[in-house]
Protein backbone atom coordinates (compact mmCIF):
# COMPACT_ATOMS: atom_id res chain seq x y z
CA UNK A 1 0.00 0.00 0.00
CA UNK A 2 0.82 3.66 -0.61
CA UNK A 3 2.76 5.26 2.69
CA UNK A 4 1.10 7.30 4.98
CA UNK A 5 2.43 10.84 3.48
CA UNK A 6 1.12 9.91 -0.14
CA UNK A 7 -2.08 9.11 1.42
CA UNK A 8 -2.33 12.30 3.43
CA UNK A 9 -1.07 14.45 0.25
CA UNK A 10 -3.61 12.61 -2.23
CA UNK A 11 -6.52 13.77 0.46
CA UNK A 12 -5.58 17.25 0.06
CA UNK A 13 -4.94 17.07 -3.38
CA UNK A 14 -8.55 16.12 -4.35
CA UNK A 15 -9.73 18.66 -1.68
CA UNK A 16 -8.24 21.52 -3.45
CA UNK A 17 -8.71 19.49 -7.01
CA UNK A 18 -12.36 19.78 -6.40
CA UNK A 19 -12.64 23.18 -5.33
CA UNK A 20 -10.28 24.31 -8.50
CA UNK A 21 -12.67 22.72 -10.71
CA UNK A 22 -16.00 24.01 -9.40
CA UNK A 23 -14.24 27.50 -9.85
CA UNK A 24 -13.59 26.26 -13.56
CA UNK A 25 -17.37 25.19 -13.80
CA UNK A 26 -18.20 28.64 -12.89
CA UNK A 27 -16.13 30.54 -14.37
CA UNK A 28 -16.81 28.51 -17.66
CA UNK A 29 -20.70 29.52 -17.09
CA UNK A 30 -19.88 32.87 -16.53
CA UNK A 31 -18.56 32.93 -19.82
CA UNK A 32 -20.34 31.73 -21.31
CA UNK A 33 -23.25 33.38 -20.81
CA UNK A 34 -21.93 36.90 -20.60
CA UNK A 35 -19.30 36.25 -23.68
CA UNK A 36 -16.48 37.52 -21.14
CA UNK A 37 -13.93 38.66 -23.36
CA UNK A 38 -10.88 36.98 -21.26
CA UNK A 39 -12.52 33.63 -21.33
CA UNK A 40 -11.60 31.87 -17.89
CA UNK A 41 -9.60 33.78 -15.52
CA UNK A 42 -9.78 32.09 -12.07
CA UNK A 43 -7.31 28.98 -12.68
CA UNK A 44 -4.55 29.61 -9.78
CA UNK A 45 -1.39 29.45 -11.03
CA UNK A 46 0.77 26.44 -10.81
CA UNK A 47 4.53 27.17 -9.73
CA UNK A 48 7.12 27.69 -12.67
CA UNK A 49 10.70 26.66 -13.39
CA UNK A 50 12.07 29.45 -15.04
CA UNK A 51 13.93 29.27 -17.94
CA UNK A 52 17.71 28.83 -18.17
CA UNK A 53 18.93 28.85 -22.15
CA UNK A 54 22.71 28.27 -20.33
CA UNK A 55 23.91 24.88 -18.79
CA UNK A 56 24.52 26.20 -15.42
CA UNK A 57 21.85 23.48 -13.98
CA UNK A 58 23.05 21.10 -11.89
CA UNK A 59 22.02 18.52 -14.91
CA UNK A 60 23.79 20.34 -17.50
CA UNK A 61 20.37 20.46 -19.40
CA UNK A 62 19.73 24.24 -21.17
CA UNK A 63 16.31 25.40 -21.94
CA UNK A 64 14.27 27.55 -23.89
CA UNK A 65 10.64 28.67 -24.04
CA UNK A 66 9.19 29.16 -27.24
CA UNK A 67 5.32 30.91 -28.26
CA UNK A 68 4.54 28.89 -31.84
CA UNK A 69 1.57 29.98 -32.82
CA UNK A 70 0.82 33.92 -33.46
CA UNK A 71 -2.89 33.09 -33.50
CA UNK A 72 -3.13 30.89 -29.66
CA UNK A 73 -1.08 30.22 -26.92
CA UNK A 74 0.83 27.53 -28.07
CA UNK A 75 3.87 27.32 -27.04
CA UNK A 76 6.74 24.96 -25.97
CA UNK A 77 10.04 24.30 -23.92
CA UNK A 78 13.38 22.60 -25.01
CA UNK A 79 15.80 21.06 -23.24
CA UNK A 80 18.81 20.43 -24.30
CA UNK A 81 21.57 18.09 -22.88
CA UNK A 82 25.16 19.44 -22.86
CA UNK A 83 26.09 15.78 -24.54
CA UNK A 84 25.11 17.90 -28.12
CA UNK A 85 27.81 19.74 -27.57
CA UNK A 86 30.47 17.10 -27.34
CA UNK A 87 31.37 13.42 -30.06
CA UNK A 88 32.39 11.97 -26.96
CA UNK A 89 29.12 12.21 -24.23
CA UNK A 90 31.39 11.11 -20.84
CA UNK A 91 33.30 14.28 -21.40
CA UNK A 92 32.63 18.08 -20.88
CA UNK A 93 32.36 20.29 -24.40
CA UNK A 94 34.48 23.16 -24.74
CA UNK A 95 31.93 24.57 -25.95
CA UNK A 96 30.18 24.90 -22.42
CA UNK A 97 33.31 27.08 -21.43
CA UNK A 98 32.04 30.68 -21.22
CA UNK A 99 35.05 32.15 -22.61
CA UNK A 100 35.66 29.66 -25.64
CA UNK A 101 32.01 30.01 -26.48
CA UNK A 102 28.83 28.91 -24.55
CA UNK A 103 25.00 28.54 -25.07
CA UNK A 104 24.60 32.30 -25.23
CA UNK A 105 20.56 33.79 -24.63
CA UNK A 106 19.10 31.90 -27.38
CA UNK A 107 21.10 30.98 -30.25
CA UNK A 108 24.01 28.60 -29.93
CA UNK A 109 28.17 29.65 -30.79
CA UNK A 110 29.25 27.04 -33.07
CA UNK A 111 32.50 26.52 -33.97
CA UNK A 112 32.50 26.50 -37.51
CA UNK A 113 35.71 23.94 -38.02
CA UNK A 114 34.45 21.60 -35.70
CA UNK A 115 32.17 18.45 -36.24
CA UNK A 116 32.05 18.50 -32.23
CA UNK A 117 28.65 18.25 -32.16
CA UNK A 118 25.79 15.62 -32.66
CA UNK A 119 22.51 14.79 -33.53
CA UNK A 120 20.13 13.57 -31.00
CA UNK A 121 16.99 11.81 -31.27
CA UNK A 122 13.58 14.37 -29.99
CA UNK A 123 11.31 13.19 -27.31
CA UNK A 124 7.88 15.52 -27.73
CA UNK A 125 6.17 15.40 -24.42
CA UNK A 126 3.26 16.16 -23.14
CA UNK A 127 2.19 16.85 -19.34
CA UNK A 128 -0.74 15.66 -17.30
CA UNK A 129 -3.12 17.44 -15.53
CA UNK A 130 -6.88 16.09 -16.67
CA UNK A 131 -6.54 18.60 -19.79
CA UNK A 132 -7.77 21.63 -17.08
CA UNK A 133 -4.27 22.22 -15.33
CA UNK A 134 -0.92 22.04 -15.86
CA UNK A 135 1.62 23.44 -17.99
CA UNK A 136 4.70 22.81 -19.96
CA UNK A 137 7.09 25.05 -17.64
CA UNK A 138 5.42 23.66 -14.18
CA UNK A 139 8.32 22.74 -12.00
CA UNK A 140 7.56 19.46 -11.64
CA UNK A 141 7.38 19.12 -15.32
CA UNK A 142 10.70 20.88 -16.18
CA UNK A 143 12.30 18.21 -13.45
CA UNK A 144 10.68 15.38 -15.10
CA UNK A 145 11.72 16.89 -18.82
CA UNK A 146 15.20 17.56 -17.36
CA UNK A 147 15.50 13.58 -16.03
CA UNK A 148 14.39 12.26 -19.01
CA UNK A 149 16.45 14.71 -21.54
CA UNK A 150 19.54 13.10 -19.81
CA UNK A 151 18.61 9.52 -19.30
CA UNK A 152 17.76 9.48 -23.01
CA UNK A 153 20.42 12.13 -23.84
CA UNK A 154 17.82 13.61 -26.42
CA UNK A 155 16.28 17.10 -27.25
CA UNK A 156 13.02 17.04 -25.33
CA UNK A 157 10.10 19.54 -26.49
CA UNK A 158 7.47 20.25 -23.94
CA UNK A 159 3.88 21.17 -25.29
CA UNK A 160 2.02 23.75 -24.03
CA UNK A 161 -1.29 23.07 -25.11
CA UNK A 162 -4.36 24.72 -24.62
CA UNK A 163 -6.48 23.71 -21.51
CA UNK A 164 -10.02 23.03 -21.37
CA UNK A 165 -12.70 24.57 -20.60
CA UNK A 166 -11.52 27.64 -21.91
CA UNK A 167 -10.31 25.61 -25.23
CA UNK A 168 -12.19 22.02 -25.48
CA UNK A 169 -11.45 19.08 -27.27
CA UNK A 170 -9.99 19.04 -29.81
CA UNK A 171 -8.07 22.23 -29.15
CA UNK A 172 -5.54 20.27 -26.92
CA UNK A 173 -4.69 17.17 -29.75
CA UNK A 174 -4.45 19.75 -32.66
CA UNK A 175 -2.14 21.09 -30.63
CA UNK A 176 0.07 18.19 -30.33
CA UNK A 177 0.08 17.49 -34.15
CA UNK A 178 0.23 21.24 -34.84
CA UNK A 179 4.27 20.92 -33.29
CA UNK A 180 4.55 17.69 -34.90
CA UNK A 181 4.07 19.36 -38.23
CA UNK A 182 6.35 22.53 -36.63
CA UNK A 183 9.23 19.86 -35.74
CA UNK A 184 8.74 18.83 -39.74
CA UNK A 185 8.44 22.86 -40.80
CA UNK A 186 12.09 23.13 -38.82
CA UNK A 187 14.15 20.11 -40.27
CA UNK A 188 12.88 20.98 -43.67
CA UNK A 189 13.66 24.75 -43.17
CA UNK A 190 17.08 24.09 -42.23
CA UNK A 191 17.77 21.15 -44.87
CA UNK A 192 16.89 24.07 -47.36
CA UNK A 193 18.67 26.74 -45.70
CA UNK A 194 21.98 24.98 -44.52
CA UNK A 195 21.81 21.87 -46.26
CA UNK A 196 21.75 20.01 -43.94
CA UNK A 197 24.95 21.79 -42.24
CA UNK A 198 24.14 24.10 -39.44
CA UNK A 199 27.97 25.54 -39.50
CA UNK A 200 27.47 27.04 -42.58
CA UNK A 201 24.71 29.53 -41.06
CA UNK A 202 25.81 32.96 -40.90
CA UNK A 203 25.95 35.14 -37.75
CA UNK A 204 23.24 37.37 -39.51
CA UNK A 205 21.05 34.54 -40.35
CA UNK A 206 20.66 32.53 -37.14
CA UNK A 207 17.45 34.74 -36.59
CA UNK A 208 15.37 34.57 -39.89
CA UNK A 209 11.72 36.15 -39.38
CA UNK A 210 8.59 35.87 -41.09
CA UNK A 211 5.51 37.33 -41.56
CA UNK A 212 4.46 37.27 -38.30
CA UNK A 213 7.51 37.70 -36.19
CA UNK A 214 8.27 34.37 -35.71
CA UNK A 215 11.73 32.81 -35.53
CA UNK A 216 11.60 30.28 -38.84
CA UNK A 217 14.64 28.49 -38.28
CA UNK A 218 14.97 27.29 -34.71
CA UNK A 219 19.43 27.00 -34.05
CA UNK A 220 19.17 24.16 -30.99
CA UNK A 221 16.94 21.64 -33.48
CA UNK A 222 18.70 22.85 -36.69
CA UNK A 223 22.24 22.12 -34.66
CA UNK A 224 21.18 18.52 -32.73
CA UNK A 225 17.91 17.90 -33.48
CA UNK A 226 17.35 14.59 -35.17
CA UNK A 227 13.70 14.67 -36.09
CA UNK A 228 14.23 10.63 -37.50
CA UNK A 229 14.14 9.38 -34.11
CA UNK A 230 11.03 10.65 -32.90
CA UNK A 231 9.80 9.70 -29.73
CA UNK A 232 6.22 10.64 -28.39
CA UNK A 233 5.74 10.59 -24.40
CA UNK A 234 2.09 11.56 -22.76
CA UNK A 235 1.30 11.61 -18.90
CA UNK A 236 -2.02 10.94 -17.88
CA UNK A 237 -4.44 12.93 -20.17
CA UNK A 238 -0.95 13.58 -22.34
CA UNK A 239 -0.46 10.53 -22.60
CA UNK A 240 -4.37 10.16 -24.78
CA UNK A 241 -3.04 13.11 -26.78
CA UNK A 242 0.14 11.11 -27.18
CA UNK A 243 -1.51 8.27 -28.68
CA UNK A 244 -3.95 11.02 -31.13
CA UNK A 245 -0.76 12.35 -32.36
CA UNK A 246 0.60 8.50 -33.53
CA UNK A 247 -2.56 7.93 -35.29
CA UNK A 248 -2.25 11.24 -37.36
CA UNK A 249 1.55 10.05 -37.89
CA UNK A 250 0.55 7.50 -39.30
CA UNK A 251 -2.48 8.52 -41.38
CA UNK A 252 0.44 11.66 -42.74
CA UNK A 253 3.17 9.06 -43.38
CA UNK A 254 5.94 10.16 -45.32
CA UNK A 255 3.94 13.56 -45.99
CA UNK A 256 5.63 14.03 -42.04
CA UNK A 257 9.40 13.20 -43.69
CA UNK A 258 12.15 14.08 -42.32
CA UNK A 259 9.69 13.60 -38.92
CA UNK A 260 9.57 9.68 -38.49
CA UNK A 261 7.52 8.54 -34.68
CA UNK A 262 9.42 5.35 -34.07
CA UNK A 263 7.78 5.02 -30.85
CA UNK A 264 5.22 6.11 -27.68
CA UNK A 265 5.09 5.97 -24.52
CA UNK A 266 2.23 6.21 -22.04
CA UNK A 267 2.24 6.61 -18.51
CA UNK A 268 -0.73 5.87 -16.54
CA UNK A 269 -3.12 7.46 -19.83
CA UNK A 270 -6.65 8.94 -19.06
CA UNK A 271 -8.78 6.07 -20.53
CA UNK A 272 -12.01 5.52 -19.42
CA UNK A 273 -15.37 3.94 -20.89
CA UNK A 274 -18.83 2.97 -20.55
CA UNK A 275 -18.51 -0.19 -19.63
CA UNK A 276 -16.50 -0.44 -16.52
CA UNK A 277 -13.31 -2.66 -15.80
CA UNK A 278 -12.21 -4.57 -12.96
CA UNK A 279 -9.82 -1.81 -11.47
CA UNK A 280 -12.24 1.20 -12.59
CA UNK A 281 -14.67 -0.89 -9.99
CA UNK A 282 -12.30 -2.10 -7.11
CA UNK A 283 -10.68 1.49 -7.11
CA UNK A 284 -13.09 4.00 -7.60
CA UNK A 285 -12.65 5.62 -4.85
CA UNK A 286 -8.64 5.44 -5.22
CA UNK A 287 -5.75 8.11 -5.32
CA UNK A 288 -5.67 11.44 -6.42
CA UNK A 289 -7.89 10.87 -10.13
CA UNK A 290 -10.92 8.99 -9.03
CA UNK A 291 -13.30 8.17 -10.86
CA UNK A 292 -15.98 11.27 -9.94
CA UNK A 293 -13.61 13.66 -10.18
CA UNK A 294 -12.10 12.37 -13.97
CA UNK A 295 -16.11 12.32 -15.15
CA UNK A 296 -16.29 15.79 -14.28
CA UNK A 297 -12.74 16.57 -15.87
CA UNK A 298 -14.12 14.82 -19.35
CA UNK A 299 -17.41 17.03 -18.87
CA UNK A 300 -14.94 20.09 -18.99
CA UNK A 301 -13.17 19.36 -21.58
CA UNK A 302 -15.34 17.80 -24.50
CA UNK A 303 -18.11 19.45 -26.06
CA UNK A 304 -21.21 19.83 -24.27
CA UNK A 305 -23.12 18.14 -27.02
CA UNK A 306 -20.06 15.66 -27.34
CA UNK A 307 -19.89 14.06 -24.37
CA UNK A 308 -19.65 10.34 -24.15
CA UNK A 309 -17.36 8.71 -22.12
CA UNK A 310 -16.96 6.59 -24.91
CA UNK A 311 -15.70 9.31 -26.79
CA UNK A 312 -12.71 8.29 -29.90
CA UNK A 313 -10.59 10.92 -27.25
CA UNK A 314 -11.36 8.72 -23.92
CA UNK A 315 -11.73 5.27 -24.77
CA UNK A 316 -9.17 3.86 -27.15
CA UNK A 317 -11.04 0.80 -27.42
CA UNK A 318 -13.98 1.48 -29.75
CA UNK A 319 -14.23 -1.21 -32.58
CA UNK A 320 -14.59 1.26 -35.39
CA UNK A 321 -11.06 2.87 -35.29
CA UNK A 322 -9.65 5.39 -38.08
CA UNK A 323 -6.37 4.05 -37.68
CA UNK A 324 -5.83 0.04 -37.29
CA UNK A 325 -3.57 -0.58 -34.66
CA UNK A 326 -1.20 -2.77 -36.42
CA UNK A 327 -0.18 0.25 -38.00
CA UNK A 328 0.66 2.43 -34.58
CA UNK A 329 4.10 2.63 -33.38
CA UNK A 330 5.94 0.75 -30.41
CA UNK A 331 3.95 1.64 -27.48
CA UNK A 332 5.06 1.42 -23.70
CA UNK A 333 2.68 1.74 -21.17
CA UNK A 334 3.52 2.51 -17.76
CA UNK A 335 0.45 1.67 -14.89
CA UNK A 336 0.12 1.95 -11.12
CA UNK A 337 -0.86 -0.57 -9.25
CA UNK A 338 -3.91 1.76 -6.93
CA UNK A 339 -5.11 3.77 -10.30
CA UNK A 340 -8.21 2.38 -11.03
CA UNK A 341 -7.58 4.25 -14.74
CA UNK A 342 -4.85 0.45 -14.87
CA UNK A 343 -7.18 -2.25 -16.41
CA UNK A 344 -8.14 -0.20 -19.49
CA UNK A 345 -4.83 0.75 -20.63
CA UNK A 346 -3.34 -3.22 -19.98
CA UNK A 347 -6.35 -3.77 -22.34
CA UNK A 348 -5.11 -1.51 -24.81
CA UNK A 349 -1.73 -2.72 -24.75
CA UNK A 350 -3.02 -6.39 -24.82
CA UNK A 351 -5.12 -5.08 -28.36
CA UNK A 352 -1.75 -3.76 -29.61
CA UNK A 353 0.45 -7.23 -29.15
CA UNK A 354 -2.35 -9.04 -30.99
CA UNK A 355 -1.37 -7.21 -33.85
CA UNK A 356 2.14 -7.64 -33.73
CA UNK A 357 2.73 -4.18 -32.03
CA UNK A 358 6.03 -4.08 -28.84
CA UNK A 359 3.53 -3.18 -26.72
CA UNK A 360 4.92 -3.44 -23.35
CA UNK A 361 3.62 -2.93 -20.27
CA UNK A 362 5.49 -1.58 -16.97
CA UNK A 363 3.36 -2.63 -13.74
CA UNK A 364 4.60 -0.45 -10.69
CA UNK A 365 3.95 -1.87 -7.22
CA UNK A 366 2.59 0.35 -4.11
CA UNK A 367 2.05 2.99 -6.81
CA UNK A 368 -0.59 5.76 -7.84
CA UNK A 369 -1.96 7.85 -10.33
CA UNK A 370 0.61 10.00 -11.48
CA UNK A 371 3.56 8.20 -8.95
CA UNK A 372 6.54 9.31 -11.42
CA UNK A 373 5.72 13.18 -12.38
CA UNK A 374 3.64 14.15 -9.61
CA UNK A 375 5.95 17.30 -7.66
CA UNK A 376 6.18 15.50 -4.44
CA UNK A 377 6.68 12.06 -5.33
CA UNK A 378 9.61 12.92 -8.42
CA UNK A 379 12.29 12.17 -5.98
CA UNK A 380 10.97 8.64 -5.02
CA UNK A 381 12.95 5.33 -5.90
CA UNK A 382 10.12 4.65 -7.68
CA UNK A 383 9.96 7.54 -9.77
CA UNK A 384 13.83 7.57 -10.90
CA UNK A 385 13.16 3.77 -11.56
CA UNK A 386 10.45 3.99 -14.14
CA UNK A 387 12.70 7.15 -15.86
CA UNK A 388 15.33 4.48 -16.39
CA UNK A 389 13.01 1.54 -17.62
CA UNK A 390 11.48 3.96 -19.76
CA UNK A 391 14.87 4.99 -21.16
CA UNK A 392 16.02 1.52 -21.53
CA UNK A 393 13.22 0.51 -23.75
CA UNK A 394 12.99 4.16 -25.91
CA UNK A 395 16.77 3.24 -26.88
CA UNK A 396 15.85 0.18 -28.66
CA UNK A 397 14.32 2.56 -31.35
CA UNK A 398 16.41 5.69 -31.24
CA UNK A 399 19.81 3.78 -31.43
CA UNK A 400 21.71 4.75 -34.48
CA UNK A 401 23.04 0.59 -34.03
CA UNK A 402 19.34 -0.14 -35.20
CA UNK A 403 16.54 -2.25 -32.43
CA UNK A 404 19.20 -2.74 -29.83
CA UNK A 405 20.31 -1.17 -26.67
CA UNK A 406 22.79 1.89 -27.00
CA UNK A 407 24.76 1.84 -23.88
Amino acid sequence: MPGVTVKLYSVLFKFLQKRRLETLIESSLLYRNTAHPFGVTARPDDAVAAVNPTFAAADGVATKDIHIDPQTSLSIRIFLPDTALTTNPSKKSSFIDAEKGAYRGYSPAIDRHSRNYRKLPVVLQFHGGGFVSGSSDAVANDLFCRRIAKLLDSIVIAVGYRLAPENRYPAAFEDGVKVLNWLGKQANLANCILGGDFRRLDIRRQQIVDGFGASMVEPWLAAHGDPSRCVLLGVSCGANIANYVAQKAVEAGKLLDPVRVVAQVLMYPFFIGSVPTRSQIRLANSYFYDKAMSILVWKLFLPEKEFDLDHPAANPLLPNRETPLKYMPPTLTVVAEHDWMRDRAIAYSEELRKVNVDAPVLDYKDTVHEFATLDVLLKTPQAQACAEDIAIWVKKYISLRGHEFSY
